[in-house]
Order: C-alpha cells, then structure tokens, then sequence
C-alpha cells in the first residue's frame, strides 16, 4: 500500500506541476512590508485550472511579474540563484528536473518518467525546493524610536555636555537586498505566507534593530553638533531630516555596521520631540538671551536703554545728571558699537564737560535746550 502511495502522489505530483504558473505580490500587504514569498495565481474570476501544484516547484515557463519598487530574489534549495531590480514580466528557467514541464517545450514522456522516479525515492514530494520572494526597494516608513531617560552628548556649540529626552521616526532603505536576506533575515521568514516587517512588535529582527538606533542617538547628535558645516546649533536638527538622518546612519554603520552587513541604510528622520533636562535648558536661555543682545539687535537695545536713562537723568539731576550719563555711556568699551565713547575727563574741567555736552547734543543724545542750560551752569553765567 505504501508503495502504490508513493507511485501515485509522485505521479499526481508530476502532472499538477506540468502547469505554467502566473507569480506575483500576495493581497493585502502593509506598506511597511520588506520582504515576503510570491504567490502563484491559480485562478482568475473563475477561470485557471493550476490549483494542484507543490508549493515549491515553479515550473519553466512560468511568469513572474515584478512591481515598481520592488526586486526579485529566486531561490534553489535554500540558496539565492537570481536578482532582478528591474520591473516588469520574467520567465522562470531552472535546469532542475522538478520544474520541467510539457508545456515549455520540455520533452514528454522522458522528463514525466525522471520526475516521477525522482520523486518517488523522496516519498512521492519533490526533491528539491525552490521559491521567488519580492524584496521591498522602497523607502520603509513609520521606524520609530525614542528614549526612556536622557541620553547625553558634547555639544560643539554650548562647548559643555547637554542631555535630552528625543522621540521620533526614520524612513529606512534596503540597499543591498542579497546582504540583508543572507546576514540579517531569520530563516523563519523564508517561506510561503510570511512577511518581513519592520514595524511587526513580534519581529525580534526588528526589535535589535530599534534598540541599537536607541543606543546610537548619543552619537549621532554630538555628530551632527559638531559639524561646522551645520553652523553647531542643536535647533536645526529638528528643521534638517536628511542632515541628522546621515548622522544617525553614519553613528549605526560605525557601531553595527548596517550598510556593510546588513544592507540598510536610514534615510530621512522625524524628530517629534526633544525635551532638554534642566541644566540644558537654563543654559539655552542665557544662549538666547546673548543672541539677543547681540549685533546691531544688541546696539539698538543698548540705545534704547541710554536714551531712557538720560530721560530719568534729565527729570531727576537737570543737565548735570545727563553729564553724569554721558560720562557713564563713554566708559562702556568696545561693545557699545556706535556709542563708545573716549574715557571722561575730570568733572572739574568746564571745557572738557561742554565738549562732552557737545559731542551728546551731536548724537542725538540731548536737545540744544539742555545744552544751553549745561552750558549756562558750567560758565557760572
């Protein structure tokens, strides 16, 4: 009995597999899908007969259409045998005996018969697996990752370490489909029905992958603090996606070698959030604050602040009061810009007080009246 089963499955198997198949991307697929098996078409709105085939056998003949954004991975007993990167129809050609068929012109009764044989020894199945997987070229959304406690970097700018809370997300890239299905893809995912995933919570791949972005986030911002090209300012980071996406991508490949390994690459960041802890935050402020005071900005406050205190000088002291600013305005030094003023002489000398009062009636400082009455009180007239 054993026997005429095994005559009978190898036999049946053999002329299910005698059809051509039509291969293409399974249904219902997430966006954030990687890499996953093609699927074999046997019927269409009704119509189509090849439903009986192994589910590891493509037979020659067969049509594989490849999408845009998408390769082609061809497999030979667990083994990769050919890459497409291109879209469009291929043919499948194997010299393996299991996928010789009647239909591509391969001999009838002579392939039938070796078939047969060669699968009997194996208990009526096919001795040999092969597959066609698609492989995503695309840009991979949605990989998010953020941190639990600060992380801590040297920052160029501030000249002193700052630490922060960050949470975002990056697209990423398989450049390199053949190193990332041999070095990193677990061999659960290749066969029928199972997808790859980035964004799969119960895909541990996935999850190493999350946690060694985590630990390269350090890294990656002191890299791109201390870039000069970027000017240092930890603030463009969140403006620049593909500027810090090449710092977090050159901090990975340095610590885990992704693109030289693994045949990823991460594209562009989104950083939702970055939460300074205390003493960043005080220092940002004084930062801000010399910005602030800084440049012609700087001058115009500083002119404003002069022109209140003469005023106050003015109601308070008359034009002895508005010397006394005078005098205080032209020890300011070097950042005062248009208001530097030479040192004041000493406050007994009655010319040097008109030619200070002359040089403020000149900019604006103080009108002729108090002039005039500066002058009237200094000449004793």
């Amino acid at each position: 009995m054993g026997l005429i089963q095994a005559v009978a499955g190898a036999v049946g198997g053999v002329l299910a597999d005698q059809w051509k198949d039509f291969y293409t991307v399974p249904d219902g697929l997430p966006s954030t899908a990687a890499l996953f098996a093609a699927v074999p078409r046997g019927t269409n709105a009704g119509r189509g007969s090849n439903t009986s085939g192994s589910s590891n056998i493509i037979s020659n003949g067969s049509k594989i259409v490849v999408p845009e954004g998408y390769g082609l991975l061809l497999f030979q007993d667990g083994a990769i045998t050919g890459f497409a990167a291109e879209p469009g129809g291929y043919e499948w050609r194997s010299d393996d005996l299991n996928s010789q068929s009647v239909f591509a012109g391969d001999g009838l009764v002579s392939s039938l018969i070796k078939q047969s044989w060669e699968r009997f020894k194996f208990g009526g199945q096919p001795g040999s697996q092969q597959a066609a997987f698609f492989v995503s070229l695309k840009e991979l959304p949605d990989n998010r990752f953020g941190t639990q406690s600060e992380i801590y970097w040297n920052d160029g700018f501030l000249n002193t370490q700052v630490g922060a809370l960050t949470r975002g997300s990056y697209t990423l890239k398989i450049v390199d489909p053949i190193l990332f299905v041999k070095n990193f893809v677990p061999a659960s995912y290749l066969r029928p029905g199972q997808v790859f995933d980035f964004t799969d919570v119960d895909n541990a791949a996935a999850s190493q992958l999350f946690n060694e972005v985590v630990g390269s986030l350090a890294p990656a911002f002191s890299l791109y603090t201390n870039d000069a090209d970027k000017g240092n300012r930890i603030t463009k980071i969140q403006q620049d996606s593909l500027g810090f996406a090449k710092s977090l991508s050159d901090a990975v490949e340095t610590a885990y070698q992704w693109k030289s390994d693994r045949g990823l690459a991460i594209v562009k960041t989104a950083i939702v959030s970055i939460e300074y802890d205390a003493t960043t935050r005080e220092l940002l402020k004084t930062v801000q604050r010399a910005d602030a005071l800084s440049g012609a900005r700087g001058n115009s406050n500083l002119q404003a602040s002069v022109a209140a205190g003469i005023q106050a000088a003015g109601e308070n002291g008359g034009a002895a009061g508005l010397v006394g600013v005078g005098m205080a305005t032209g020890m300011m030094g070097a950042g005062v810009g248009s208001l530097q003023q030479p040192a004041a002489p000493a406050a007994d000398d009655p010319i040097a007080k008109l030619k200070k009062a002359k040089e403020m009636l000149d900019l604006g400082l103080i009108t002729q009246a108090d002039y005039d009455a500066l002058k009237t009180k200094t000449l004793g007239l």
